[in-house]
């Protein structure tokens, strides 16, 4: 393993320099034989990065991990983490490693980090490797999301490695280089908390308020304000979830980042015909994740960010603050519900053409509900009912009839919407071009999602990838030629449709 040359990337590693005892140095493993499969541009243009120098071999040898950038100091995260509602007190990078972090064109902060970069001393048994599917899907999911306006982390660069991995069947390996406004999640707080280590939580709080929310660091009751800024914006987060029908698959505490933004495209998938149940990953037996589940798994994983933020509390102010303490912490968990509805219903008037303000909250809350139980009942499209929804705007109720069966608990519906609609005083076509930037033509649909990994795994081929990753980047936009990406799966398909984690 050698080093890269400076000019590539300004590293300013203030993880590393701060938090000594809270990682443990590593190098990424060698591979045979790296090959660069995608490079995210306009990302790496917004990061300071000189696209060009990274296009070629020597990219190939960043991404693969097999040519350490100068200036980076890449280390493994030590985390814990509640995993389908039970703790495991050690998870950690077992399969990642920050590389470092530089700051974007745009003054941010920005983490680049890699998954599939083989084992660490948190891996658990794993080899610490990846295959090139899973990472292609972080690709579309996460430049999806970016695209509809979600924070998300984001894929910079996918690297075949040359080597196969060993799952059910053997793999193509690839790494994953991925940015993020920061890795800290709850399971880190949980992992020092768990061990009584309080001393290094502080360290951990202090920093994580300074990265995320300077504007608290040394005022009283920073912990507590930590965790309010934090459960606002997992509110608006899933919020943002709910509106576009994503299920994240796996919600535990180690995939709730403090930054608010969406982490590990794992078993997720977007809803076709909208039923709160939905579940896509085959390791959800229970349903804990499913579709409807996710406010309230976000609600708990706050409280247990609560439970881990509290020792540091009386530490500070001592046992008889504890009481009072644990009572502003519950407090924020009991308004979260509260919080997420009205982000919300923020985002549903949007798609329902709706301004700000013109009437009360409950009555435009039930109008949407409502529409959702419509959806319900009549096994519609959740996204193509919302876009058929603009253009009933402009007086086309067709294309909301071809999805929905019951016609006459759609006219009633319509009837009230439009009724609604008129008390906001807009023109209707410029109600429906607002509807448009809101409710998108395109998502991944799960069965192109899957046609596009397994043409780049089987046959090493990038076409469909690259034509469905430009189409999910614009997803507002009809485009008669990208209409197959709009169109829902065959209903049987979708019925017996299952992600996997890709570990």
């Amino acid at each position: 393993m050698h080093s890269a040359g400076t000019s590539l990337f300004r590293f300013d590693n203030s993880y590393a320099r701060e938090l000594p005892g809270l990682y443990v140095p590593w190098k990424p493993a060698e591979v045979p034989a790296p090959r660069l499969l995608f490079l995210n541009e306009p990302l790496a243009e917004e990061l300071g990065l000189d696209a060009d120098s990274l296009r070629g071999q020597e990219g190939a040898a960043i991404f693969a991990g097999n040519s350490v950038p100068e200036g980076a100091e890449p280390l493994a995260q030590a985390y814990a983490g509640h995993q389908f509602g039970g703790f495991s007190p050690q998870l950690g990078d077992g399969r990642a490693l920050l590389l470092g972090e530089v700051v974007d064109r745009h003054g941010r902060r920005r983490d680049i980090a890699f998954k599939g970069s083989g084992r660490t001393p948190f891996s658990r048994g794993g080899d610490g490797k990846a295959a090139v599917g899973p990472m292609l899907r972080e690709v579309l999911i996460g430049e999806a999301m970016h695209a509809l306006g979600i924070p998300t982390t984001r894929a910079l660069a996918v690297a075949s490695t040359g080597e196969p991995v060993v799952r059910e069947r053997l793999l193509p390996g690839a790494v994953l280089a991925r940015v993020a406004a920061s890795h800290l999640r709850v399971g880190t707080f949980q992992f020092f908390a768990a061990r009584g280590e309080i001393d290094k939580l502080r360290q951990l709080a202090e920093y994580a308020i300074a990265r995320h929310d300077p504007e608290l660091a040394g005022t009283p009751g920073r912990y507590l304000a930590l965790l309010a800024r934090v459960a606002q914006r997992q509110a608006a987060l899933i919020a943002q979830w709910m509106n576009v029908g994503f299920i994240h698959g796996v919600m535990n505490t180690d995939n709730m980042t403090l930054s608010g933004e969406t982490i590990d495209y794992g078993p997720c998938a977007f809803l076709e015909a909208y039923d709160p149940q939905t579940v896509f990953s085959s390791i959800d037996q229970q349903g804990r994740y499913a579709y409807g589940n996710q406010p309230l798994i976000a609600r708990w994983n706050l409280a247990r960010f609560a439970e881990a933020l509290l020792p540091l509390v009386v530490a500070d102010e001592g046992e008889a603050a504890a009481e009072q303490a644990v009572a502003q912490a519950t407090r924020v968990i009991e308004e979260f519900p509260g919080v997420y509805e009205a982000c919300l219903l923020r985002g549903q008037r949007a798609k329902l053409g709706l301004a700000e303000g013109t009437a009360d909250d409950a009555a435009d809350a039930k109008l949407a509900n409502d529409w959702l139980a419509l959806l319900h009942a009549n096994g519609a499209d959740f996204t193509l009912a919302w876009r058929g929804l603009a253009d009933a705007a402009t007086g086309d109720a067709g294309p909301l009839q071809a999805l929905i069966a019951d016609a006459q608990a759609l006219q009633d519906w319509l009837a009230r919407w439009r009724e609604r609609c008129a008390a906001d005083g807009v023109a209707p076509q410029q109600r429906a071009q607002a509807m448009r930037r809101v409710n998108p033509w395109i998502i991944p649909r799960n069965h192109r999602v899957e046609e596009a990994l397994a043409a780049a795994s089987e046959h090493e081929d990038l076409g469909p990838f690259e034509r469905l990753l430009a189409a999910l980047r614009e997803p507002y936009q009809e485009d008669p030629e990208r209409a197959a990406y709009a169109q829902a799966a065959p209903a049987a398909l979708t019925a017996c449709y299952q992600t996997f984690c890709g570990t």
